[in-house]
Formats: structure tokens, sequence, C-alpha cells
């Protein structure tokens, strides 16, 4: 195997996530609400059963999840998961796991997503939520979101576009970098077939010699602790 990992196919992330299994705030068992300012997400469903709660400016959704599901939604999607039992997911994140790397904003209440420091502290976790951190931090960040969803969901577009002015605003501070993570990564894989292109109308072959097979046997991490469960990481490639 080559010693530098190429990117995966698109500039994507991909991670293994086991749904959280317990109790919410409001009786439903699974993860933490949250929304994406720049990158669509995917589900592809591995192992049990649940749904996905989704919000956007028409409206509020469940879909059902089962093993052979695919589910993928657009930046501004508020969206929750739901474990009706064993609930396993591949995890494919645009821009090279940008959303599992900050653009992430949780479901808080108002008064929360206004004060920067107010949200760090809530939604920070012991360790940055490496593996065996405890879970419990991560149990109560989520109670305090789905109070912050159920406000949304009674609120209307009204509410919910409060809530993405209010997103933007927290994270503004983070663009910058979100952008250089970005040409790297989907940026670099666009241009790159945009010169291969150019390369195949000339006829010239010389990217054809570099190709290469890549592996990653395992993830490097088992276990962290993320908005919706436990995951299991693979490196960053590039």
């Amino acid at each position: 195997m080559p010693d530098r990992l190429s990117p995966l196919p698109g500039g994507i992330g991909v991670s293994r996530l086991r749904v959280y299994d317990t109790v919410a705030s409001d009786g439903l068992v699974g993860g933490t609400p949250h929304v994406h300012l720049c990158c669509t997400e995917g589900y592809v469903v591995t192992d049990g059963a649940g749904a996905v709660q989704t919000l956007t400016p028409v409206g509020f959704r469940e879909t059902p999840l089962r093993p052979g599901v695919v589910v993928w939604f657009d930046p501004g999607t508020v969206h929750r998961l739901i474990n009706g039992g064993g609930l396993s997911i591949v995890v494919l994140m645009q821009n090279s796991g940008l959303p599992e790397a900050g653009d992430a904003v949780l479901t808080f209440p108002p008064e929360v997503l206004a004060d920067p420091a107010a949200y760090a502290a809530a939604a920070a976790l012991p360790g940055g939520g490496a593996p065996g951190a405890d879970v419990h931090a991560a149990y109560r960040r989520r109670d305090l979101a789905v109070t912050g969803f159920q406000s949304l969901r009674s609120g209307g577009p009204e509410a919910l576009a409060a809530f993405h002015a209010a997103a933007i605003a927290l994270r503004q501070p983070l663009l910058a970098r979100w952008r250089q993570r970005w040409e790297a990564g989907a940026g670099r894989a666009a241009a790159d077939t945009a010169t291969q292109l150019d390369a195949l109308e000339r006829g010239e072959p010389g990217h054809l010699g570099d190709a290469g097979v890549y592996e990653v046997a395992e993830p490097v991490e088992h276990g962290r602790l993320g908005m919706c469960g436990l995951l299991d990481t693979y490196p960053a490639a590039g």
C-alpha cells in the first residue's frame, strides 16, 4: 500500500456510528439534534432499526431507517437520529468529514446560541469526546439540544430561520479554516477531475500511470463520543 493515502472519492469522510441507546429528555431514544451549514451528510443503514427526524423550512419529517436504506440531506436540515433498537450506520460526510470537525451546530435554546462562551461550555465533552470519555456528558448536551429542538418544531419557519441565523453568527470565526479543508479535499478532487478530463481530451494518459490502491484495515478509533452516538473513525486522507 502506498505511504500516503489518496482522498476518498469526492473528498468525503466516512465513519461507523452506533446510535445512542439511552432515553433523552423527551422520552425518545437516540442522538443529538443539530444542523450542518455547508455540508451534505448521508447514512447507509447497516443494522437495527429507527428513524431520522428532520426539520426544514417545509416542516418536520420522520424517515424510517432499516438495513439497506440510504438517506441524505442538504445543509440547513436539522436532524436527529432515533434508535429503535441496535441502530448502526455508515455515515458519509461531505468535505473530508467537516461535519465532525466543526460544521455542526446543536439545537440549544436561543440564549445559549447567542453566547459563544455558553455554547462552547454546553457543547464541550471531556477529552474532546475521545474514546473512553464519560458518555454522560454527551447525554447532557443531547438533552439540552432536544429542548431547543422541541421549540423549533413548535415555532414554525420563523423559529427555524432565527436558528439558522444564530448558527451562522456562531460559526463565522471558523469559516476560513473550513475553506482550507474544502480546498484540500472536495475542491481539490473537483479540480483534479477537470485536469484529467482535459488530459483525456488531448489523448494524454499520464495520470493513469499514477494509479494506486489504498486500504485502511480498521478504524483508528473505536467509540469516540459523537453527536448521535459512538463513532468508529478512520484517518483523514490527503
